[in-house]
């Protein structure tokens, strides 16, 4: 029983710090988390966090509640997953309901609005370096990298949904398996 609770209390903790210090969302959540669990605590692999990544952008909600969710149940199951949801919800809930009741305040202050500019340029050097992180376990073969140029093509250069982009390759890659099954390649 101590041990199941060091577990819960551990898995909240976690998940707790990373939403607490973490400003930008999910993607600047993304390499936070995955060094904490992948690498710090090893409570999941490197191919488990490439995995979840898959399934939390293909899933309903935000990423980081998500991945609290997959990572929680993983190591304590329900309670587990709860547990490392709520520890990842909290710190932005509280962070609104203090916003929400000064807000006034926080519009004119200067300080706070320099601040909030400051976070805004660290967010993209966060998600960016969350992506090179993850592309390293990635095999780098001239299918993989053509794959990947025609994505960032078709996202930054039409008005394609990304949903259907992530959808068709998807379709394509479950395709490619099953052919490469059928042909033993």
């Amino acid at each position: 029983m101590k041990e199941k609770l060091k577990i819960y209390l551990d898995l909240f903790w976690t998940f707790f710090k990373i939403g607490l210090f973490t400003f930008g969302g999910g993607y600047v959540m993304l390499g936070i988390i995955e060094k904490e669990v992948t690498e710090k605590r090893q409570w999941i692999t490197k191919d488990d966090m490439l995995n979840l990544l898959a399934i939390a952008e293909s899933t309903p909600g935000p990423f980081a509640i998500n991945a609290a969710t997959f990572i929680g149940y993983k190591r304590a199951k329900t309670f587990g997953s709860f547990l490392a949801t709520l520890g990842a919800v909290l710190p932005s809930f509280i962070i609104i309901v203090l916003i929400s009741l000064f807000l006034n305040q926080f519009e004119s202050n200067k300080y706070i609005q320099g601040f909030l500019r400051g976070i805004q340029a660290g967010v993209g050097v966060l998600i960016f370096k969350a992506a090179y992180r993850l592309s390293k376990p990635i095999e780098k073969n001239y299918f993989n990298i053509a794959i990947f140029f025609i994505a960032l093509i078709v996202a930054f250069l039409t008005n394609f949904s990304l949903i259907y982009l992530m959808l068709i390759l998807m379709a394509f890659g479950i395709a490619l398996y099953y052919l490469g099954k059928a042909v033993d390649l």
